[in-house]
């Protein structure tokens, strides 16, 4: 079979024991995630996965952020080093979990973890302003005084205490998305565009430089699946199914959403930024630049929602959404 996904997993689904997760209890996690995606492998499809690191980079700048007031005189990491220092822990984590369950099915355990940058407009609205929430929860007073020594910009986070908040540009080209499409055609599961990619601008002189930010791993997602011409983009997050009317009486959780829905809802609010909104944003972009069809679901619900008993399916139009894990699946 010759059928391409992109499969986003959140950099929270590593954190299955908290935020305070060893990483014992995150090699744990992804063990749980290489055997759905490995099933998908022998079911006929060739997988680029694709994963977040909100969590983790935020921990990565804590870490040096504490080490610059002990010892000032040691290298302070801005963000995209902070990024690409994510992308080589968690690739780590994630490759050699795939490439061990891989060989426990006696499949050849073809995986590369590559280090991907992602091209921003330096022009993006979104560096004069910082929505992205990183890092860990501070009390107000903690905050201000954070915020004047590093120059941060901060917000109070859903009553959770006070948090540093970065841009979040949108992605305009992945460099390496030719390596990633060249090691996908040749049986190579490939994990890629770590943390939505480490941000660069492009300078006047043909060169890349590095920016503070962190680019949504979802959108970043979408784009690659769109450029791979991927026939399933799967963005995984913390309930199996979307809903409507979330945490209420009248919750509904839908099988299938048309791309007018979807837009329909995320225009009355169904779909809120912080949590579900930005999905939904990524799947409509795939669908709007030709994608086939997207699946949202939770990783430990993947297989079953590719055969149809779960999750939400996102579609061009309102029609039926196939079981796509047997082999016989178009």
């Amino acid at each position: 079979m010759n059928r391409t996904a992109v499969v986003a997993i959140g950099g929270n689904a590593l954190l299955q024991g908290g935020a305070s997760a060893t990483i014992a209890e995150q090699f744990d996690a992804a063990r749980s995630l290489a055997s759905s995606l490995v099933e998908m492998i022998e079911a006929g499809w060739r997988i680029v996965v694709t994963h977040g690191n909100g969590p983790q980079v935020g921990f990565i700048k804590r870490r040096s952020d504490l080490v610059a007031e002990l010892a000032p005189e040691l290298p302070h990491l801005d963000l995209d080093m902070c990024v690409a220092d994510s992308q080589g822990s968690l690739g780590y984590i994630l490759a050699s979990s795939l490439g061990s369950r891989l060989r426990e099915r006696g499949v050849p355990d073809r995986v590369a973890a590559l280090l991907t940058h992602t091209v921003v407009d330096a022009a993006d609205p979104a560096f004069h302003q910082p929505t992205k929430p990183i890092g860990g929860f501070y009390p107000e007073d903690d905050a201000r005084r954070l915020a004047d020594v590093h120059h941060w910009t901060i917000a109070e986070d859903s009553g959770r205490g006070w948090r540093r908040l970065v841009p979040s540009p949108r992605p305009r080209r992945i460099v390496e998305q030719e390596s990633i499409r060249m090691l996908a055609d040749g049986g190579v599961l490939v994990v890629a565009a770590g943390g939505g990619g480490i941000p660069v601008v492009e300078t006047p002189d043909g060169r890349y430089r590095g920016v503070e930010a962190v680019i949504d791993k979802d959108l970043t997602s979408a784009h690659l699946a769109t450029k791979l011409g991927a026939d399933l983009l799967v963005i995984t997050t913390g309930v199996a199914q979307v809903a409507v009317n979330f945490g209420r009486p009248d919750q509904q959780t839908l099988d299938r959403l048309s791309a007018a829905e979807a837009r329909r809802h995320l225009a009355d609010g169904q779909f809120p930024p912080g949590s579900m909104g930005p999905k939904i944003e990524a799947a409509l972009q795939f669908l709007d630049e030709g994608g086939r069809r997207v699946l949202i679901t939770s990783p430990d619900e993947l297989v079953n929602a590719l055969g149809g008993s779960t999750g939400t399916w996102l579609l061009p139009s309102d029609i039926e959404a196939p079981a796509l894990l047997d082999s016989q699946g178009a």
